[in-house]
C-alpha cells in the first residue's frame, strides 16, 4: 500500500473497499489539479468519456487502469476496487475493535464486510456459467414453480437467496430442454439466463451479465417467443448500456419492439411487452444522450400503457402499468440530466402503485438519483432511507446507489436522515 497520504485515508479505502474505482480515479486527478479534459487529453478521449468513467457508468476496463495510472492510483487499491484482491486484514481488525469510532465513518467498512456473502456466492455463479452443474435431480414438472419463485426473490430484492437458486435452476432448465428440445423448454432456459442477467446487472456485475443476456438471447430465439426475445433483448440492452455501447442498444431493443409489434398487440400481455420495449428504447435513447427519441419513445410508452389496468396481474412477464411508465420517465429525464423534469414526471408516484419491493425501491431510488442531481441532498436522504427501510439490498447492493449513500456520508454527513440510512444498510 502507498504510503502517500492522499491513498492512506479512510476515505480512500472506503472507495476502493466499495468498488468505486472511478471515485479513485477523479480522486487523483483532483488532487494534480487537473480538469476532465486535461485526463481525457493524455488517454485520447473526451471530457465526457472521463465523466462518465469517474461516475461508473463507463466500464472499458484497459481505458479504467490507464486513467488510474495517469492520476497515480497504487495498484494495490486498484486492484481492490476492481474485486481482485482483498482490503488489508488489520482494517477490518480495527473497525471491529474501535467501540467509540463513529458509526458513519465505519459504514463504508461494514458494507464491505456485509456484501462478503453473495460475493462468495456470486464466484459459484460464475462456476456454473463457465461449467453447467450437475441437474439437482428436483422433477422438470416444477420448473415453472421454480422460475416463479425466483422472479419472486428478485421481486423481494431478496439478492442472496436468488444467488443460492440460481445454479440449480440453470442445470435443470439446461437438462428440461436438452431432454425434450421442446419451444417450451428452451423458453424456460431463456428465462432463467434472463432472471440471472437481471440480478447480475442490479449487482453491477456486467461481464457475467453481458454472458448471461447473450445465452437467454439465442434461447428465446430457439424457443420462437416473441415474449421471451423481448424479456432477453431489454437485459442485454440494459448491460450493453452499462458497457457503454448505447447503439448496440438500441438495436436490439428496436428489434424486439417490432417483433412483439408483429403479434397485433391482441392481448393485455403483449400490449404490456411493446410498452415495455418502448421505455427501455427511451431510456437506452437517453443514457447515447439523443433525446428526441428518447422523449418520443416514452410518450409513445404511455400512449400504449394508457389501457392497461393499474395492476398487472400476477405471473405477467412484463407487469407494465400507467405508473410503470411513469417511473420509466423518471429514469429518462434523468438520464438526459433534466432532475426538474425528472421530479415532475414522477410527482404522483407513490410506493403502493407499485406491487414488488424491487418496484417500491426502485422508485425510491430513481427519485433520489434526480434530487441528488439536482443538488438536494435533504430530499435524497430522505427517498434513500425510504427505499433502504423497504429493502436494505436495493440501496446497499447497487453500485450506483452506493456511491450516491457514501458521497452523502462525505459530503453532507450532517443532513437528517444519514445516519439512520447508514445504520440501515449496514445492518
Amino acid at each position: 500500500m502507498s504510503t502517500d497520504p492522499l491513498w492512506t485515508s479512510r476515505r480512500v479505502l472506503a472507495l476502493a473497499e466499495g468498488r468505486c474505482t472511478g471515485s479513485l480515479v477523479r480522486v487523483g486527478r483532483q488532487a494534480r489539479g487537473w480538469r476532465q479534459r486535461d485526463l481525457g487529453a493524455r488517454l485520447s478521449c473526451s471530457a465526457s468519456t472521463v465523466s462518465r468513467l469517474e461516475q461508473g457508468h463507463h466500464h472499458d476496463l484497459p481505458l479504467l487502469r490507464q486513467a488510474a495510472a495517469a492520476v497515480g492510483v497504487p495498484l494495490s487499491l486498484l486492484t481492490m476496487s476492481l474485486g481482485l484482491s482483498s482490503p488489508p486484514a488489520t482494517t477490518v481488525v480495527a473497525v471491529r475493535n474501535s467501540a467509540e469510532e463513529d458509526p458513519m465513518r465505519r459504514r463504508p467498512l461494514i458494507t464491505a464486510a456485509v456484501l462478503a456473502a453473495p460475493l462468495s456466492l456470486l464466484a459459484g455463479l460464475d462456476t456454473a456459467l463457465a461449467a453447467t452443474p450437475e441437474p439437482t435431480g428436483t422433477p422438470a414438472r416444477t420448473l415453472d414453480t421454480r422460475l416463479a419463485a425466483a422472479r419472486g426473490q428478485f421481486d423481494a430484492a431478496a439478492h442472496t437467496d436468488l444467488l443460492k437458486a440460481l445454479p440449480g435452476l440453470l442445470a435443470d432448465t439446461h437438462q428440461a430442454a436438452a431432454a425434450t428440445r421442446h419451444d417450451l423448454d428452451y423458453a424456460r432456459l431463456s428465462c432463467a439466463y434472463t432472471i440471472a442477467s437481471q440480478l447480475l446487472n442490479k449487482l453491477g456485475h456486467y461481464r457475467q451479465s453481458r454472458l448471461t443476456a447473450d445465452r437467454a438471447a439465442t434461447y428465446a430465439e430457439v424457443s420462437g417467443s416473441a415474449l421471451a426475445v423481448a424479456a432477453a433483448a431489454r437485459e442485454l440492452a440494459a448491460v450493453l448500456r452499462h458497457q457503454g455501447q448505447e447503439s448496440a442498444a438500441q438495436g436490439h431493443i428496436e428489434a424486439a419492439v417490432a417483433r412483439v409489434e408483429t403479434t397485433g398487440l391482441a392481448t393485455d400481455a403483449q400490449t404490456a411487452a411493446f410498452a415495455q420495449m418502448l421505455c427501455s428504447t427511451a431510456y437506452t435513447a437517453a443514457a447515447a444522450g439523443d433525446r428526441d427519441q428518447a422523449l418520443t419513445m416514452i410518450r409513445e410508452a404511455a400512449r400504449a400503457a394508457r389501457d392497461l389496468p393499474n395492476r398487472a396481474p400476477a405471473g405477467r412477464l412484463f407487469p407494465m402499468t400507467p405508473a410503470a411508465v411513469d417511473l420509466y420517465a423518471v429514469g429518462v429525464h434523468w438520464a438526459l440530466g433534466d432532475a426538474g423534469t425528472a421530479l415532475e414526471a414522477g410527482r404522483n408516484l407513490r410506493a403502493d402503485q407499485f406491487p414488488t419491493i424491487e418496484r417500491k425501491g426502485r422508485m425510491h431510488t430513481d427519485l433520489a438519483r434526480a434530487w441528488w442531481q439536482q443538488g438536494r441532498p435533504e430530499q435524497t436522504a430522505t427517498e434513500l432511507l425510504a427505499a433502504a427501510r423497504l429493502a436494505p439490498a436495493e440501496v446497499r447492493d447497487r453500485p450506483a446507489i452506493r456511491q450516491i449513500v457514501d458521497d452523502l456520508y462525505l459530503k453532507h454527513p450532517h443532513v437528517g436522515g444519514v445516519r439512520d440510512l447508514l445504520a440501515l444498510t449496514a445492518a
